[in-house]
């Protein structure tokens, strides 16, 4: 036997409890390309790895940064291209300067609606203090 890390396999309905993705989220991004070392074992069934943990994990934190399925599947592109990160990384930045721009718009666009919503309550309290007199 070699030298290999030993794997842990899980069944679609671990790997989903594992990293609260429901067990049709697992199965789009297998379709997507964006999860594929699936194995099989006898009768067919899938099996997930370790290394299937990791990636999901990852693709649920780059969701939460913003990245768009289109974008990470860009990148798996590049990867699978490649077979490095020395191309995938410098992209990831390109990807996440773009939506750390974007936050910072929509963030700047909610202070000023924020700053107009006080304004709009601020004119309604003086009109309904001038009906009430």
């Amino acid at each position: 036997m070699s030298g290999d890390k030993k794997s842990n396999y899980y069944s679609i309905g671990h790997l989903a409890k594992k990293t609260g993705l429901t067990p049709r989220t697992i199965r789009y991004y297998e379709e997507l390309g964006l999860l594929n070392s699936i194995k099989r074992i006898e009768g067919g069934r899938r099996v997930y790895t370790d290394d299937d943990l990791r990636r999901l994990k990852f693709i649920k934190r780059l969701k939460l940064l913003g990245l768009t399925l289109a974008e990470m599947k860009e990148l798996e592109d590049i990867y699978q291209i490649h077979r490095t990160n020395k191309k995938v990384l410098p992209r990831l930045l390109e990807l996440l300067d773009h939506h750390f721009e974007e936050t910072d718009k929509r963030i700047n666009g909610l202070i000023k609606l924020k700053g107009e919503i006080q304004g709009y309550k601020e004119r309604i309290m003086k009109k309904l203090e001038e009906i009430q007199e």
